[in-house]
């Protein structure tokens, strides 16, 4: 991984993150609507997260331990790593971030609640309503929000680093 590769990564992260929280808010605000153009009620949506570049990350470590290991010799490099100076060439070896390979639904039946006042109630009185939890999507919202922040601490700590780095320099 090159010197920027680790704000790569935590960019990456905070992208999806803020889509999973975009998808969140979707969710809790749909969460009373019984009628879509589709036809029927909201349905939940869930983000699906991959490897960037297609990768898994035990692929990447795996690359990143080998051209650490095939470089403790290079004087340049040394004891500090492969990835400090952004020697490396080879594609496969630098590890990719996170993306949002697709947002899903959830296929779950919809909750119904009889409401025969309602306009979209059935012949039986009985109204479709989607089946979101609340609770589970505040959980899901302080996850996006503790991984966003995570990511946004990692990309200010690499600031900090490089900052320290050019003062060493002068």
């Amino acid at each position: 991984m090159n010197l920027f590769g680790i704000m790569d990564v935590s960019g990456s992260g905070l992208k999806a993150e803020r889509v999973r929280a975009e998808v969140v808010a979707s969710n809790m605000a749909n969460s009373e609507t019984t009628q879509t153009a589709e036809g029927g009620p909201y349905r939940r949506h869930h983000v699906v997260f991959s490897a960037e570049g297609g990768g898994s990350f035990q692929q990447s470590m795996n690359g990143q331990m080998s051209l650490v290991a095939n470089n403790m010799d290079n004087p340049l490099i040394g004891h500090w790593g492969a990835g400090l100076g952004g020697y490396s060439t080879d594609a496969r070896t630098v590890p990719g971030g996170v993306a949002v390979s697709g947002v899903i639904e959830d296929a779950s039946e919809p909750l119904r609640r009889y409401d025969p006042q309602h306009p979209d109630a059935g012949a039986d009185g009985y109204v479709a309503y989607p089946d979101i939890n609340p609770l589970t999507e505040m959980v899901d919202l302080m996850g996006a929000n503790r991984a966003y922040g995570l990511n946004a601490s990692a990309v200010q700590a690499e600031k900090n680093m490089l900052s320290s780095s050019l003062e060493i320099l002068k």
